[in-house]
């Protein structure tokens, strides 16, 4: 390090560092992009020079930039610029949105959006005729929250060929009315019928979206990030923007693998990671889609789903790859050095995972991909030492671990109560030993990481603290626990720890400082704290007046 006046001191807080050597500290140094002091108050008085920007935190907190293991900001940006109904009120505000949106936009050939919530509409499936009241008779396609799903209009439906007579795809599935017709709810493989129809989303959108979504993460405290699910389009969006200096997060890729494609597929991959890597975006991680989701019974278990009479029925779900394709992909992607990241949500996607790491282990060795199986909803007790033996990286999206609709009336009855008491088990993970990291799924949910945090350690939604009883209690993680999650947890996932993840004198100067003491709970709810400053290489991302109050 060279010496002289730091150009960032921050005093006076409590600075939470996420370094076991000193995990709490009063003030931090930044010099450069990089750290040079941390300790107490008097540590740092000699770095004070005419030009340091000095900011005194008066006990509030401060901490390592927050990572954010499994979000989606390329789509959820665009989404953004269309027809966005997350956090409507129920189906009416919904439907009026849509209809809002629809007047408004008089000149766009199709209704294209997103953020529907299942529990507002009957059975977690919304009908075509609403639908229609809000567009009349232009084409509307909107993908649910969770983007497993797509509520389509009866012009959509008839331009798609889809009537009665219509075969549910492979690995979907089209809901019907009683008389045969379809319902205009689509599932899974059977949104692309209509999808493949809709306007293609320009470079120029991408782009955008892009930096729309990166200027609300680095405003809830993230400084990087996995996105979940790069496609050509996202990646050339990241190294365009990264290409004008534009992109300020750090950014690793999980490039799609592809339903129905096998270890050929991997030269490709190859391609991509050698070609798309710039400054701050490397596409070196593989998206896996193992299974789909509980709610619509396309989330794979290793028993069939409960009916609404409570017994078993002849559904368990559906798997997107074979067994033993899977085993010789995730081989081949090991190989590679390419790291796996999964998406499994029931108790059989997860074993299939486990399963394929486990043939990538014994045919290649150890390595250090650092592989990770995101949501984790439901994992048997019998494969939850499984992560620590493998190495595998839980990585978990703790908001949906709290009773709310979706999670009372659309998943335990057709769980079960035994099944319904292995969801987000991230207390048995940790004393399992596995390793844990976090992210949103933004835009399935808010990527707020302090909401997510509240509800990790109380296992209740922040709004429902006084209304709603603590969900499974026994899987509450510590703050501590949590926040590393999010941080080294995330920045181990990442390949990043060696540079972000804690305070430590030499690191990159990644951080975040909430308006309050988050331990201190006098002060509030965890998920009431806020983000007042984001700082990337020791330069402000994010800030609001309240910083320098």
């Amino acid at each position: 390090m060279t010496s002289g006046p730091a150009d960032l001191i921050l005093r006076g807080g409590a600075i939470h560092t996420v370094d076991d050597d000193r995990p709490l500290a009063s003030a931090l140094a930044v010099r450069g992009d990089r750290i040079v002091a941390v300790g107490a108050d008097d540590d740092v008085a000699d770095l004070i020079g005419s030009s340091t920007r000095l900011i005194e935190l008066r006990g509030r907190t401060v901490l390592p930039g927050f990572h954010d293991a499994h979000i989606h900001p390329v789509t959820s940006g665009v989404d953004m610029l269309r027809c966005d109904v997350f956090g409507a009120p129920g189906a009416a505000a919904v439907i009026e949105a849509i209809h809002t949106y629809a007047v408004d936009h008089p000149d766009r050939s199709w209704i294209v959006g997103s953020g529907w919530s299942m529990p507002d509409f009957p059975g977690g499936t919304p009908h075509r005729r609403d639908l229609d009241r809000a567009v009349g008779d232009r084409p509307a396609y909107l993908e649910n929250r969770d983007g497993h799903s797509a509520w389509v209009s009866s012009t959509a439906l008839a331009m798609a060929g889809i009537d009665g007579s219509t075969r549910d795809p492979v690995g979907g599935r089209i809901e019907h009315d009683p008389d045969g017709s379809p319902s205009g709810a689509l599932h899974e493989a059977a949104t692309r019928l209509v999808e493949t129809l809709l306007p293609r989303t320009t470079s120029d959108e991408r782009e955008r979206g892009l930096l729309l979504a990166q200027a609300y993460v680095h405003s809830v405290g993230i400084t990087a990030w996995q996105d979940a699910n790069v496609g050509p389009g996202e990646q050339a969006a990241y190294q365009a923007v990264d290409g004008r200096g534009q992109l300020t997060g750090r950014v690793v890729g999980a490039l799609r693998f592809e339903e129905g494609w096998d270890v050929d597929a991997i030269d490709a991959l190859i391609e991509r990671r050698a070609t798309g890597r710039t400054a701050r975006f490397s596409p070196t991680s593989v998206k896996i889609m193992v299974d789909g989701v509980l709610e619509v019974f396309t989330g794979a278990m290793l028993e069939p789903y409960l009916g609404s009479d409570g017994r078993p029925t002849q559904d368990s779900g559906i798997l997107f790859f074979e067994p033993d394709v899977l085993r010789r992909a995730v081989t081949g992607l090991d190989a590679a050095g390419f790291q796996c990241h999964f998406h499994v949500i029931g108790d059989r996607a997860a074993r299939v995972a486990l399963d394929a790491l486990q043939a990538a282990l014994a045919a290649n060795g150890r390595s250090a991909a650092r592989h990770h199986l995101a949501h984790v909803q439901v994992i048997h007790p019998d494969d939850l030492p499984r992560f620590a033996s493998l190495g595998v990286t839980a990585n978990a999206q703790p908001l949906w671990a709290h009773h709310e609709p979706q999670m009372d009336e659309l998943t335990i009855p057709f769980l079960g109560p035994e099944r319904a008491a292995w969801q987000y088990p991230f207390g048995s993970l940790v004393r399992a030993g596995a390793r844990l990291a976090m992210g949103s799924d933004w835009g399935v949910s808010t990527a707020d990481v302090l909401e997510e945090i509240h509800v990790a350690v109380e296992r209740v939604h922040h709004a429902q603290v006084r209304t709603a009883p603590a969900f499974l209690p026994d899987e509450r993680l510590t703050l501590e626990r949590a926040v590393h999650a999010f941080t080294m947890g995330s920045a181990f996932v990442n390949h990043l720890d060696h540079l972000t993840g804690s305070l430590t004198v030499g690191k990159l100067a990644d951080l975040v400082v909430l308006d309050r003491d988050l331990w201190d709970r006098g002060a509030g709810m965890i998920a009431e704290a806020r983000v007042i400053g984001t700082f990337i290489d020791g330069r402000p991302v994010h800030e609001t007046p309240a910083l320098e109050d």
